[in-house]
């Protein structure tokens, strides 16, 4: 069957917030940042790295792959310090939330590879987890602001299915949005766990960026180099699909 829909992962395929060795830093401007607004600015070091501590364990998501909300975990962290009601919880979650959407950098090949897709008539979409269970309001804020929320014709963040990659139901929340089955869509992310076990548990054909040869196999998943290689993929698979099996590009 041909690909009627491509469905992308948003970090580290669309947009990049940050490395590994930067998440430690990130995590402490978070938390300083929150403790800015609360008046705590003046905490000892002792209890700042406690708070950072309790913080990286608060870190660790459910085994289940159910969405633990960002809300419950900075009352878990804060509740010590000031008494949260719902309105400065909220005002917490944005606030932590800054750091991180301030480190943000576009591929600049996002846009020109949705819009292109677009243009043949395929339908796309963006399914992301959610760094601490984070709102999925705030990131489609986050999404307009790069110019990706229009670029694109459904969105569903972990948040707003209540799991989190690569449990099948936000792929297929997606395909519903879209009206496109499973069989009929490719999806296009850079983790081997999330994005692959994902897609192939929701019945989508994987695609892991990283790999050298455009439709180089590994498993089931297609590996393609870069985004900018994605129009070309699809492309190939759907003359394919089209005109029989061909061989492999090598």
């Amino acid at each position: 069957m041909p690909i009627r829909a491509v469905l992308f992962d948003l970090g580290d395929t669309l947009v990049s917030y940050y490395q590994p060795q930067d998440f430690l830093p990130l995590l402490q401007r978070s938390l300083d940042a929150c403790l800015r607004a609360l008046g705590k600015e003046s905490l000892s070091g002792e209890a700042r790295r406690d708070l950072l501590h309790q913080a990286l364990e608060l870190s660790q998501e459910r085994a289940d792959l159910a969405v633990w909300p960002l809300e419950e975990r900075l009352r878990m962290l804060f509740s010590r310090h000031a008494s949260l009601d719902g309105a400065l919880t909220e005002r917490l979650v944005q606030i932590f939330l800054q750091p991180l959407f301030a480190a943000a950098e576009v591929s600049h090949d996002a846009l020109p590879v949705l819009q292109g897709l677009r243009r043949w008539g395929i339908k796309t979409g963006i399914v992301s987890n959610t760094p601490w269970g984070s709102p999925g309001r705030l990131w489609r804020a986050e999404l307009a602001r790069h110019q990706l929320l229009t670029a694109v014709d459904a969105v569903v963040f972990c948040q707003d299915v209540g799991w989190r990659k690569p449990h099948p139901t936000p792929f297929r929340r997606a395909l519903e949005l879209i009206g496109v089955a499973p069989t009929d869509a490719a999806f296009v992310g850079d983790n081997p766990v999330w994005d692959v076990e994902g897609a192939e548990s929701a019945g989508l054909l994987p695609i892991l960026l990283g790999g050298r040869h455009p439709l180089q196999m590994s498993g089931r998943a297609i590996i393609a180099p870069a985004l900018s290689d994605i129009p070309a993929t699809i492309e190939r698979l759907n003359s394919t699909a089209s005109t029989g099996p061909q061989p492999m590009l090598a």
